[in-house]
């Protein structure tokens, strides 16, 4: 299991790892992958450690999303990353293919959402609704995907100002151009293999990089996703 880890960073203080799409970041029963279970078994491993692991989880990827996560092995790193996120000190840049052709190729979006009660899904709300949050992305056009008829589609850089539930996903999607694969916000478009339950489907969404500050140094540092092999068969030229 440890074998399959990409591991981008790694010393006494942080961890991060390049995640699969469709593998689930943590809190499930023990019989279920996740990837927190795989980082503390490379570390038990690698290190022999007795016992339990300690892991810090200052930030989440949703399952069907691929890309970087990083992780704290102590619980002052812990605190001090989770000061860093909550205080929106983190940089995340997301690659996204999306349907369709989003004009103009570069801008900003805002759109208030809530998370729809008893529901793992959120939606656009009125600014005066109750729960309702803003939230802020700004995005540029980095390629022209999929040629051929309507609605083709576009591979877009998202970067999120606010950090809300689903929040590219839902921006995305109620303009239109939904990622591809990504059903619950309106996708018509497969992407990757097929898969019968919706909790096992991919999506077109990449956690493409991380700049945050080392919590012991304070050092900016910039972790970067390389791109899973589907995108590239899928006509993506960046790198």
């Amino acid at each position: 299991m440890t074998e399959s880890l990409h591991i981008l960073f790694e010393d006494n203080h942080c961890i991060a790892v390049a995640k699969p799409a469709g593998l689930l970041t943590q809190g499930v029963p023990a019989a279920i992958p996740t990837l927190e279970g795989m980082v503390k078994a490379y570390i038990k491993e690698k290190y022999q450690k007795p016992g339990n692991v300690y892991l810090g989880i200052p930030h989440r990827l949703d399952r069907p999303v691929s890309g970087v996560v990083l992780f704290a092995r102590n619980t002052k790193a812990a605190q001090r990353l989770a000061e860093q996120f909550r205080d929106r000190k983190v940089t995340k840049i997301y690659w996204g293919a999306v349907e369709g052709t989003i004009e103009p190729p570069e801008g900003v979006w805002e759109d208030w959402l809530r998370k729809i009660q008893d529901e793992a899904r959120a939606e656009r709300a009125e600014p005066n609704a109750a729960g309702a949050k803003l939230a802020t992305l700004r995005y540029r056009t980095l390629q022209t995907l999929i040629p051929g008829p309507s609605p083709g589609g576009t591979l877009i850089e998202f970067h999120p100002v606010t950090g809300r539930m689903h929040q590219i996903r839902i921006q995305a999607g109620v303009r239109g151009h939904p990622l591809l694969g990504d059903q619950l916000y309106g996708s018509t478009r497969a992407f990757g293999p097929a898969a019968e339950l919706p909790r096992d489907r991919i999506i077109a969404l990449h956690a493409r990089s991380l700049t945050f500050l080392h919590p012991i140094s304070y050092e900016p540092i910039t972790l970067t996703a390389p791109l899973p092999a589907l995108w590239k068969e899928m006509g993506v030229s960046q790198e």
